[in-house]
């Protein structure tokens, strides 16, 4: 940690890694931490969380890395395996289904309500983070969601390139989630046309580039982060288009975020 800041990666691309393996990596990389996912196929899958989970934390531990966040279900067991393997935060999105948009900020309060006791008990966060098409997509609508939650319990984790994406000034986006807020995503991208020139109508792609390089311009995220004095975890997500580089990227993304926040 440095600045109060806590780097954390998410493990994503690095899903046939040993934890042995995987310590060692984002050790070596610099990080601090990582977001591990609790997903099929993973090192801790939904349905070994509550075994595994405390054993993952202590594994990665022994490389000097912290388990800041996992990214995964919000059930019973993942609170609880979290609570026991000392991870402070699951993170998760805010997704519409088939329904209308107010029916699905209806379902997903709801919800986080229903979980309130568990996570009070547990001392666990789940963290909402936006995302663009059919999820709850900027700081404006994510404040709109968890309007009324404490947010020791249900937070947001706001994603600065999904912000970008969707139109939204970093400062605008800060202003309205500062109150809720828990942790801060950092990658980049930028829209890509997917049709040629000639097609009846044009369809867009998201192509996934690096800190330096997309629509989020991250001096501008990282200079209103500390303008309010921001100390927590900044997770960088490790998503690249170019899947055969990550481990280049990500290391000079980190070096880039060290820069800015120092």
């Amino acid at each position: 940690m440095s600045d109060g800041i806590q780097y954390s990666l998410f493990t994503k691309p690095w899903k046939s890694q040993s934890l042995q393996e995987l310590g060692e990596l984002v050790a070596d990389l610099g990080f601090d931490g990582i977001e591990l996912p609790v997903r099929p196929g993973y090192q801790v899958e939904p349905e070994t969380v509550r075994e595994l989970l405390p054993r993952a934390a202590e594994e990665l531990a022994k490389s000097g890395v912290r388990i800041l966040s996992v990214a995964g279900p919000t059930d019973k067991s993942a609170i609880i395996a979290c609570a026991e393997a000392g991870v402070p935060i699951i993170r998760t999105m805010a997704h519409i289904g088939d329904e209308t948009y107010l029916e699905a900020e209806d379902r997903l309060r709801r919800e986080y309500a229903s979980l309130m006791p568990l996570l009070e008990e547990c001392n666990v966060t789940i963290g909402v983070q936006n995302h663009c098409n059919r999820f709850v997509a900027n700081a404006v609508a994510l404040a709109r969601l968890l309007q009324g939650f404490d947010p020791k319990y249900v937070a947001a984790v706001w994603d600065a390139a999904h912000e970008a994406l969707v139109g939204t000034l970093p400062e605008f986006a800060l202003d309205v989630i500062w109150p809720q807020l828990c942790m801060v995503n950092l990658k980049n991208g930028f829209w890509q046309r997917a049709t040629g020139p000639k097609a009846k109508v044009a369809e867009w792609r998201t192509y996934w580039t690096s800190g330096r390089q997309g629509l989020c311009a991250w001096p501008h995220v990282v200079d209103e982060l500390k303008r309010r004095r921001y100390k927590g975890v900044v997770c960088l997500t490790a998503e690249y288009s170019d899947g055969a580089s990550v481990e280049r990227l990500i290391s000079e993304d980190l070096l880039f975020a060290r820069e800015l926040f120092a």
